[in-house]
């Protein structure tokens, strides 16, 4: 059982999860995924830790760590990996200079997160007020009122083949309503797309997936299909919003009102399942839509558009200020064991 001061990491080839036991974890129990080290009377725990997440180490033990789901480093080889023991005294002065660097870093990337957080809750608000304060002329129609709805289709997996021009959309790829092709893409014969044209999705269609975890919200989510230069085949449980009244509604409005929460808090009751949680575009078909005007629904959109064209950016800002953030750990920690800080 690791004592306070010893260092767990992942075994496993690219997990680079790394644990400094102190007194809150000291008794704890972990798996045989983890390898833990003592550090010796010469060596500071949170010098061996700060080593440990370098890249020179984790590079080390991904290269002496196995394939597979049983792979993983073994002690001896990880008791191999050379670690630099400076004095003491330097140790400390190091240890001192990487906690006061991390600790500004962690509150950089504390302060961006919220940043982001702020520009998201403003526009799940003004979703949520924009079909909640209803003005004059808004009537209350169902989703049935203004499209139809066409389930995917159940494509055998001894069908696929390694590489085509044609991809199946599968549930995995819709998350948080963005449409994510890169994920475990899945591609079949290019035939298909005649045999089965009725399953294409086209530029500009919404689709939403329709089964999850029960108790989770990780499903009902609604995307638009952009122009991916390939064909898109779709599969089961995902359900298209087909032949859209233009006449009555504009798309882009139904895709907001899609990922609202005065949607999604009418649509998840209606889901049936113990674990997995279904839904039905037969009830779906039976839920309400508030709708303005056709102009005020194009007005709408705009604002919605800009402000989610906004929160996307700061997103994007986000995200690469984390990257740039955790280089620069990188960068420090490479410093402090080759002797540069």
């Amino acid at each position: 059982m690791p004592e306070v001061g010893d260092i767990g990491f992942a075994r496993m080839k690219g997990t680079k999860k790394v644990i400094l036991i102190d007194e809150g974890l000291c008794g704890s129990l972990f798996s045989t995924g983890f390898c833990f080290i003592e550090p010796s009377h010469q060596v500071l725990p949170r010098f061996a830790f700060y080593f440990i997440t370098s890249d020179e180490f984790q590079d080390a033990k991904d290269s002496a760590a196995g394939d597979g789901i049983m792979g993983g480093i073994k002690n001896s080889d990880a008791e191999s990996i050379a670690i630099p023991v400076p004095p003491l005294a330097d140790q400390q002065r190091i240890v001192g200079v990487l906690d006061e660097a991390f600790a500004g870093l962690a509150t950089a990337q504390a302060h961006a997160a919220q940043n982001l957080e702020n520009a998201r809750a403003l526009f799940e608000s003004h979703l949520q007020a924009v079909f909640t304060q209803r003005g004059p002329g808004w009537v209350e129609k169902t989703l049935g009122d203004v499209c139809d709805f066409l389930n995917g289709f159940a494509f055998t997996s001894g069908d696929a083949v390694p590489e085509s021009q044609t991809q199946l959309v599968r549930m995995g790829n819709l998350y948080g309503n963005r449409l994510d092709l890169d994920r475990s893409p899945v591609f079949y014969p290019d035939d298909f797309a005649a045999e089965y044209s009725r399953y294409v999705l086209a530029e500009g269609d919404i689709i939403m997936s329709l089964t999850g975890t029960t108790g989770k919200e990780d499903y009902g989510f609604a995307v638009r299909i952009p122009d991916c230069g390939h064909i898109l085949l779709m599969n089961q449980r995902i359900m298209k919003f087909d032949a859209i009244r233009q006449d009555i509604i504009d798309d882009g409005y139904l895709l907001h009102y899609l990922r609202s929460r005065c949607f999604l808090d009418v649509l998840y009751p209606t889901a049936n399942g113990t674990r997995q949680a279904n839904l039905s575009s037969v009830t779906m078909k039976t839920l309400p839509l508030p709708l303005p005007f056709l102009s005020e629904q194009k007005r709408v959109v705009t604002q919605l558009d800009a402000l989610s064209a906004e929160t996307q950016r700061l997103e994007s800002l986000y995200r690469q200020k984390q990257a740039a953030l955790e280089e620069l750990k990188k960068s420090l920690l490479h410093q402090a064991f080759a002797g540069e800080l």
